[in-house]
């Protein structure tokens, strides 16, 4: 249980990290990036946890290492896309806008 309170705080502190380093957070809230990363390392969590990863000799690493690389990358991952997109969506808002 330990391995997950771990998991939960250093996906959400890297998302908050991943959010502060977005040129374009300002297109979307600050705790997305932070609850898509504690979303995704906590549910890879629960699921090498089940696998029985946890308890195999040499295997150990996987629910304590992975699930924060996972819902890392997540984070930036969700980033990239909202950014993109949003960044998309208010120019053609704004474009229809002047145009009328």
């Amino acid at each position: 249980m330990l391995s997950l309170i771990v998991v939960a705080l250093v996906t959400v502190a890297a998302g908050f990290v991943v959010w502060a380093n977005d040129k374009r957070h300002t297109k979307y809230g600050i705790s997305v990036p932070a609850g898509v990363a504690a979303s995704v390392g906590m549910l890879s969590w629960i699921i090498f946890m089940a696998a029985g990863f946890g308890y195999q000799p040499g295997l150990t690493w996987i629910p304590w290492i992975l699930p924060m690389f996972l819902g890392s990358a997540a984070a930036v991952a969700a980033v990239a896309y909202l950014g993109k997109t949003r960044t998309r969506q208010d120019t053609e808002r704004l474009t229809a806008i002047l145009r009328l």
